[in-house]
């Protein structure tokens, strides 16, 4: 999945930007999440405007650290 691709569906997602949205709602495989949301959070361009944190819900290791959703700041779209 493109950036591009994973932001609109973040945003069919949250609604709008800034709000989080559980990685378990991308239905992907853990693997597939685990592997797609830590590559974006490696690369420096990409991941400041992703804010990983923890909460109730499916929790998965985004560059080996522990999360459960994602919010992504609206600037990402000056990158796209």
């Amino acid at each position: 999945m493109t950036l591009r691709q994973l932001v609109d569906l973040y945003l069919s997602l949250a609604g709008d930007f800034g709000k989080p949205v559980a990685l378990a709602a991308f239905q992907l495989s853990r693997e597939e999440t685990e592997r797609l949301f830590s590559s974006f959070d490696e690369d420096y361009h990409i991941s400041r405007f992703f804010h990983f944190s923890e909460a109730d819900g499916v929790k998965f290791l985004i560059d080996a650290i522990p999360a459960t959703h994602v919010s992504i700041d609206p600037e990402v779209a000056s990158i796209l």
